[in-house]
């Protein structure tokens, strides 16, 4: 329900069949009707509310973000109780947060807080033991936090188990996983639709329903994909992230402006074709995406339509001639990225790469097959267990995807496959190749933002999801997760706990750590 999923309805590809849109309509029905109801009675005037008690606070959208062998990022919301924006979401409550936890339920005798108040509570716990069971409880003035609710695709947004879920004690669990075997070789920053140049989240051009109006940035901010930007490059170098990788919808639109600016903002963490590599998305095409929440600019240098990707990114990496897609060596591991919409369209049909790139593609990994191989590319090969309905073009065309899943069978190096485009986190393992592990990570520019970070050891590598934690970017993720009448936290989350946070035993000792 993106931008990006559909231009307005021009490609027959972009259509769902009649099945997602039944199995969609079943699942999604009520809440879109409730949020419909909602936008036809209007916004409501802000207000603010008398609460039952001074100090009452509402602690909602509880989420663990990350987990890893050793710590948990634990995430919640609060507002005053009985107020809205005018919107429909609570006034921000500045308050104290913190997170008592232990290995029992009934003992949770350590805590872990935050060294300031905020609405928009952030808590990491430390120091935890790998393969450990830990119950934990996240409040604020005493209130215990409500989970981010993923009933609609029975998901867990706050523990590996549903120990706590359905009850009112607040307590809930999760067992730490074990590290990825060997030692820590290098670390990598996933990354994907910044979408500079954006001005309304979710909205889908053509479709007249207040479902899918937008949401904007309040009057008078730094435009939503700047802050958040911006912050995934401070948390990528926070984390430790020796490389970025950005698989396309750099810009949302290809304009000029906007693409300089994403280059400004990727900058600051290191030098393109070094430090960061780029690849183009649908959106990074010029023309696409008229109508879709843009900010209008002139053409580019290049080409009869502008198209001011090349000059952007594409000149400054040595050795690529120009061409979108390109393979790189860092210490052993072979980088590989991919142009998955090297074709003409206005970027609603499915992903397509030129026959020329397909072949290169095969033939690098027929020349070694056993290679540590990371690809990574916008469109997903296979798009499974979506709340909303599946369209071709929210992956590769289906030919050319068999196609690379046939050359993954055959190269047993390759070990992950980076891809954006449906702006969720999702984890895939298809039988065809069950070596490489098909990951979807979800856009920087809103909720829940951030990038995955993967952790490459000699034995295998771990994949953590790390929200943005600026302020700036947190206030506009908690305004975000309204894209789509509120229902976009059952997409763009994760299902479960290991779509956003996982470890894979693979032998990556071929690789060396990288020289600072």
């Amino acid at each position: 329900m993106r931008c990006c999923f559909s231009a307005p309805l021009a490609a027959l590809s972009a259509l769902p069949a009649p099945c997602e849109v039944l199995r969609s309509g079943v699942l999604l029905a009520p809440a879109m009707l409730k949020a419909a109801a909602g936008a036809l009675h209007g916004h409501r005037p802000a207000r603010r509310g008398r609460p039952a008690h001074p100090d009452a606070v509402a602690a909602v959208h509880l989420e663990l973000v990350t987990l890893t062998e050793d710590r948990a990022v634990i995430t919640w919301y609060t507002g005053v109780p009985g107020t809205n924006d005018g919107l429909g979401h609570l006034l921000p409550a500045v308050t104290e947060g913190e997170v008592v936890y232990g290995t029992h339920p009934a003992r949770l005798d350590r805590s872990a807080g935050e060294d300031r108040p905020t609405a928009h509570h952030y808590v990491e716990l430390t120091d935890l033991e790998p393969g450990q069971t830990y119950y934990y409880q996240a409040r604020s003035r005493g209130t215990p936090a409500i989970p981010t609710p993923l009933h609609h695709i029975r998901g867990n947004a706050v523990g590996t188990n549903p120990y706590g879920l359905g009850t009112d004690e607040g307590v809930f669990s999760f067992t730490t996983p074990q590290p990825p075997p060997g030692r820590h070789l290098m670390s990598i920053a996933l990354c994907n639709d910044l979408h500079l140049g954006e001005t309304a989240a979710g909205l889908l051009a053509g479709v007249p329903l207040p479902l899918l109006r937008g949401v904007t940035q309040r009057p008078g901010r730094t435009p939503y994909p700047e802050i958040m930007g911006q912050a995934l490059v401070a948390e990528a170098r926070r984390r430790g992230a020796d490389v970025l990788l950005a698989a396309g919808d750099i810009s949302a639109g290809g304009a000029p402006r906007d693409l300089a600016e994403a280059r400004r903002i990727l900058d600051g963490f290191g030098t393109h074709g070094r430090d960061y590599f780029v690849v183009r998305g649908n959106h990074d095409r010029p023309g696409h995406g008229h109508g879709h929440g843009l900010r209008r600019h002139g053409a580019g240098r290049r080409g009869g339509h502008g198209d001011a990707f090349p000059d952007t990114f594409l000149d400054s990496f040595p050795g690529r001639d120009g061409a979108s897609y390109f393979a790189h060596d860092l210490g052993g591991l072979r980088i590989i990225g991919l142009d998955t919409y090297e074709k003409a369209g206005n970027g609603a049909g499915a992903g397509g790469l030129g026959a020329e790139q397909l072949a290169w593609f095969q033939g690098r990994l027929r020349e070694q097959r056993d290679q540590p191989t990371l690809v990574f590319g916008h469109h997903p090969l296979t798009v499974r267990g979506s709340v909303f309905p599946v369209t071709g073009g929210q992956r590769l065309d289906r030919r050319q995807a068999r196609a690379v899943l046939d050359a993954y069978a055959d190269a047993p190096g390759v070990f992950l496959h980076h891809a954006g485009h449906t702006h969720r986190n999702k984890r895939t393992v298809l039988a065809r190749a069950p070596h490489v592990t098909l990951q979807e990570v979800t856009a920087a520019k809103d909720y829940p933002g951030g990038f995955s970070l993967l952790r490459i050891h000699s034995g295998g590598f771990a994949l953590n999801h790390y929200k943005p934690r600026t302020p700036a970017a947190q206030e506009w993720t908690e305004q975000a997760r309204r894209v789509a009448g509120g229902l976009w936290p059952h997409h763009a989350l994760g299902r479960s706990v290991t779509d956003r946070n996982s470890v894979t035993a693979h032998d990556l000792s071929g690789v060396t750590p990288p020289i600072r």
